[in-house]
């Protein structure tokens, strides 16, 4: 079997999510990460046995001076990549987006780029297939890929005429001390709607969404109340067999201890996930709730670790090795010992 040649570059949060993903899969590898500085992260790309780069030559001998072994420069990565997924900060990945065109090598941008930087937006469940052969593909962010495994399961089956969602999003990620609020509620941005509607348009260009967010001090995950009006008239019941059927959605009940998202993190580190992860959406059980054609319910989206999954998938998309969405959605599952759990 071919094995796609992977580059990340960014080993931080969402890289070094993404960078043991593809090592987990038997059509890909790893053949470079590049970090910018010789920090623990660097130290750990190494123990993986990832090879390391550099962002720069300048950059090379500060990790040599610092012990570390690197094996070029991110240029020197890219001539061995099919594909680069570029984990960079937001607003870095555009500015990286002229090395990789001349290099002629295809990348996978994240949602912190703006929709611009790439061909088409990603979600493997909503447009999976927009990608196929595309060289510049954006992988959305956290939030909106929450939004849009759930609607979109919502939408193939029953329609969707309107969504309204308020986003209560955590401050920073918990290795992130440096960020806030502290001890405050910030309206996110301060001006309605939010960014998040328009980002789910990059997947869903028709889908008639409203969004509000604020920023509130933890550091565990996301929280989203979605009010849907469908187009088809669907029971509670049915919307909770959707759900519970759904890739990469799982319903967890407040009666059976999931009272807040520190239970429901508590519960990933129960399972045995590397790094305490949550891949999938989790959606209480108790807060769906049809009224009329009017649906609601409460999901938390764990913001360091959905976007992985969809990050595998759009490799494939975009190599063109797996173009069924579904049969790529359960090999990457597979891979990750993503499953239903009840």
């Amino acid at each position: 079997m071919y094995m796609i040649a992977v580059a990340v570059n960014g080993f931080g949060t969402i890289g070094k999510r993404v960078a043991d993903a593809v090592s987990m899969q038997d059509d890909m590898k790893i053949v470079g990460v590049v970090k910018t500085r010789p920090t623990f992260e660097a130290r750990m790309a190494i123990a993986c046995g990832y090879p390391l780069y550099a962002n720069n030559a300048e950059n090379m001998q500060v990790f040599r001076d610092a012990g570390l072994k690197v094996e070029g420069v991110l240029e020197d990565m890219i001539k061995k990549a099919d594909i680069v997924i570029d984990c960079t900060p937001g607003k870095f990945g555009v500015l990286n987006k002229p090395v990789y065109e001349s290099h002629k090598v295809k990348a996978i941008f994240q949602g912190g780029e703006k929709s611009g930087t790439a061909d088409v937006s990603f979600n493997a469940q909503g447009n999976y297939s927009e990608s196929i052969g595309k060289d510049y593909v954006r992988v959305v962010s956290c939030n909106t890929t929450g939004l849009c495994r759930t609607l979109s399961a919502v939408e193939k089956k029953f329609g969707v005429a309107k969504v309204r969602a308020t986003l209560i999003r955590r401050g920073p990620d918990p290795g992130n001390s440096k960020k806030g609020p502290v001890n405050a509620i910030v309206p996110n941005p301060p001006t309605v709607p939010s960014h998040h509607g328009p980002d789910v348009n990059t997947i869903f260009p028709n889908m008639n969404i409203m969004t509000s967010a604020v920023i509130v001090p933890t550091t565990l995950m996301h929280l989203h109340t979605v009010i849907v009006e469908l187009k088809d008239h669907a029971t509670t019941e049915e919307i909770k067999e959707l759900f519970k059927n759904t890739p990469r959605v799982i319903l967890v009940k407040a009666g059976e201890g999931f009272t807040s998202t520190a239970e429901i993190m508590e519960y990933a580190r129960d399972t045995g996930r590397k790094r305490s992860d949550l891949n999938e959406i989790a959606v209480w059980d108790e807060s769906i709730n049809v009224i009329g054609k009017e649906l609601f319910y409460t999901q938390a989206v764990h913001q360091e670790s959905d976007v992985v999954p969809e990050n595998i998938d759009c490799i494939r998309a975009m190599m063109g090795t797996i173009t069924d969405p579904k049969e790529s959605i359960m090999k990457t599952d597979k891979a990750l010992g993503l499953k239903k759990w009840w």
